[in-house]
């Protein structure tokens, strides 16, 4: 959007494709560590708001389907 003011996205991200399971998990891994990363959380399943709970066999916020 060239909508300043009400800009989601970043101008400078840098979309993939999505093309294998991999990939997929990869993606996943690096969603999951951001807050580990950034001192949030000793553990990726401690963050409330993601979906590590759910793949480390507990249940998240949200119900999910895996692929």
């Amino acid at each position: 959007s060239n909508v300043k003011g009400y800009q989601f996205w970043q101008h400078n991200n840098k979309p993939i494709e999505l093309w294998s399971t991999a990939v997929i998990e990869q993606k996943a891994d690096y969603l999951h560590d951001n807050p580990v990363l950034a001192g949030f959380v000793n553990e990726a399943w401690h963050w409330k708001y993601s979906s590590a709970i759910d793949y480390s066999g507990g249940k998240g916020l949200i119900e999910l389907d895996e692929l």
